[in-house]
C-alpha cells in the first residue's frame, strides 16, 4: 500500500475507508471485540495494508478506543468522526462522504475511486479487495460490491400468509424442488466490500445499485456479516477453520 498521500504513478487515486462507529448496540464494542485473540477491526486493517492499489487507507471512528487500536495495527486515523455522523440513524453514505471531503482537503488530492472495507467480515482477503478494484477499473462501472449466493434462503422459499394460507412471496417454488434446483440463482450483498467511483459517491449520493453496478462474488467460506452474537460465533468458527486449513 502506498504511504499516506502518495499518488501512485499512472494509477488512479483510490481511498480505502473503514467505518467503525463506537456505539454498536447488538454487540457492545463490536468493532474491537476479540476474535481469536485480536480485535475484529484488525482483520480488515491487516488485509487493506497489503493492497497494491490503495493510495490511502483510513479508519473513520468516533471512538478514541477504536482509534487507538486501529493506529496500533498500523492504520491511519486522521480525524475523529463528528458526533452528528455517528448516531444509530447515521448512514454509511454520510460517513464515507465526510471522510472523502476531509482527506481531499487535507492532502490536496482528488480521488478517483473509494472502497469501503467493512470490518464486520474478518474473512475477506487482500485478493478480494484488489479483485474488486480491478473489476471496477476494467468495467468502468459505477460500483462493484461483494455479494454471495443464497442457498437455503433463496427467494422461492420465502412465503407470506394471506387469510391463513401460505403463498409464494415473489418467486414460485416448484414442488419438491431441491436447494440446488432453485432458479434463478439469487444473491445478496455480503456486507464486506463496496467499491465505487468518486462521482457515484459524491455526486450521485450512492454506494451501490443503479444501472451500472457490478458484483464480486464471495464464496460461502469467506462470507459472514457480524451483526448479532450468533454471527460472531459463526465468525469465530470460520476463522478457526481458516487458520487450521
Amino acid at each position: 500500500m502506498a504511504t499516506l498521500g502518495k499518488v501512485l504513478d499512472k494509477r488512479p487515486n483510490i481511498l480505502g475507508i473503514t467505518l467503525a462507529r463506537g456505539g454498536s448496540k447488538s454487540i457492545p464494542e463490536k468493532n474491537i471485540t476479540l476474535l481469536e485473540g485480536q480485535p475484529l477491526i484488525n482483520y480488515t486493517i491487516n488485509e487493506a495494508k497489503k493492497s497494491s492499489y490503495l493510495t490511502d487507507y483510513i479508519v473513520s471512528t468516533d471512538s478514541i478506543k477504536i482509534a487507538n487500536i486501529a493506529k496500533e495495527c498500523g492504520a491511519e486515523v486522521p480525524f475523529m468522526r463528528p458526533e452528528a455522523l455517528s448516531q444509530d440513524e447515521s448512514s454509511s453514505l454520510s460517513g464515507l462522504q465526510h471522510a472523502v471531503e476531509f482527506m481531499e482537503k487535507k492532502l490536496n488530492i482528488r480521488y478517483n475511486y473509494i472502497i469501503e472495507l467493512m470490518c464486520t467480515n474478518p474473512l475477506k482477503t487482500v485478493e478480494d479487495i484488489d479483485n474488486c478494484i480491478e473489476k471496477i477499473l476494467k468495467t468502468k462501472s459505477d460500483s462493484v460490491i461483494a455479494m454471495h449466493q443464497l442457498e437455503d434462503h433463496h427467494p422461492a422459499r420465502i412465503k407470506k400468509i394471506e387469510n391463513d394460507i401460505i403463498v409464494d412471496f415473489c418467486v414460485p417454488e416448484k414442488n419438491e424442488a431441491r436447494r440446488q434446483d432453485l432458479t434463478p440463482k439469487a444473491y445478496i450483498r455480503s456486507g464486506s466490500i463496496y467499491c465505487m467511483s468518486r462521482k457515484y459517491l459524491m455526486e450521485d449520493n450512492r454506494r451501490y445499485g443503479g444501472d451500472n453496478s457490478r458484483p464480486y462474488i464471495l464464496p460461502a467460506s469467506r462470507t459472514v456479516n457480524i451483526d448479532t452474537p450468533a454471527d460472531l460465533e459463526l465468525a469465530r468458527y470460520l476463522v478457526k477453520q481458516e487458520k487450521s486449513s
